[in-house]
């Protein structure tokens, strides 16, 4: 089975049937949103054999816009999950802020390096 990237024509449109999940979404309409996804089977059933899924999103405001941020909970009920949520967001939070300062650093050092070219009269 191929992935899901490169030219429209190559793209696998086949549905995994043996990894099947029934969404639900929680939310308390503020800062929280868990996302709930149960194992089923092809039939609709519950699937004993894979454990649920949760995961925590939220947004952080910016002056540039919202950045969206989302993490596995470790959890195995809705009330773990809404538990582990401020510690999940918080990881994901500076996750998301050291890779912006790692950006800014990598900017700053391609802009010296650039600044920094000699510059000879008549060459270009």
């Amino acid at each position: 089975m191929s992935g899901n990237g490169g030219a429209p024509g190559s793209i696998d449109f086949i549905v995994d049937t043996k990894n099947l999940y029934k969404e639900e979404i929680i939310t308390d309409f503020k800062i929280a949103t868990i996302r709930k996804l149960s194992p089923v089977n092809l039939d609709g059933s519950v699937d004993q054999s894979r454990e649920t899924i949760f995961i925590g999103s939220t947004q952080l405001g910016t002056p540039q816009g919202p950045i969206p941020m989302q993490a596995k909970l470790e959890a195995s009920s809705l009330e773990e999950a809404m538990n582990v949520f401020p510690k999940a967001m918080e990881v994901e939070t500076q996750r998301v802020v050291e890779s912006f300062r790692r950006m800014q650093q990598q900017q700053e050092q391609q802009k010296k390096a650039k600044d920094s070219r000699i510059i000879i009269p008549g060459m270009q």
